[in-house]
């Protein structure tokens, strides 16, 4: 089973949400999967993971989840293979019982071009790392993803998930807020 997983954050909560496919050229999940934390840690740059590793493992436990791979969105390395990143933290937490892939998509200072790969006709590279997997199967699969755009469809789909679960969040914290003021 694969799993992917991404997180968004409002105001003092994470939202995670994951979806499980069994192929890497799957159009559609085939399990959705959402949980809430209501107290985050703040984000420090380079130390991403200390805010988003236990939202992560909360939705695995949650759920009691043992996916082969787990498709992050961020990096698994922040250089070429010498500091760890969430991904890194994330196969540790998980004792190297799943293999991580990171799948960023914006580039980390100290990216290498080993890391890119371009989808579709995008001429804006995606960021894969890996743990687990070698590179280069990793960046194949990830190629091999649903959809002719930069970002595979159903990464895109969770993101979306958790988007929306956050926007939810912000329309009833904001109508309680209006409703406290009247």
């Amino acid at each position: 089973m694969i799993l992917a997983v991404d997180v968004q954050y409002t105001n003092n909560q994470a939202f995670v949400s994951a979806i499980t496919f069994n192929d890497w050229g799957a159009k559609e999940p085939i399990n959705e999967y959402e949980t809430t934390l209501n107290k985050v840690e703040k984000y420090v740059p380079g130390q991403f993971y200390k805010r988003e590793l236990p939202c992560i493992l909360k939705l695995l436990n949650e759920y009691n989840l043992s996916p082969d791979v787990i498709v992050i969105d961020g990096y698994v390395y922040l250089d070429d293979f010498k500091k760890p990143g969430l991904g890194m933290h994330l196969y540790n937490a998980l004792e190297g019982k799943s293999n991580i892939i990171g799948v960023a998509k914006s580039e980390f200072s100290g990216t290498s071009e080993g890391q890119k790969i371009y989808r579709g006709k995008s001429k804006i590279p995606l960021f894969v790392t890996a743990v687990g997997i070698d590179i280069s199967s990793a960046k194949e699969n990830i190629l091999r993803m649903s959809g002719s755009n930069r970002v595979p469809t159903l990464l895109k789909h969770v993101d979306r998930l958790c988007r929306q679960k956050a926007s939810k969040a912000n329309k009833s914290i904001n109508r309680a807020q209006n409703m406290s003021a009247d």
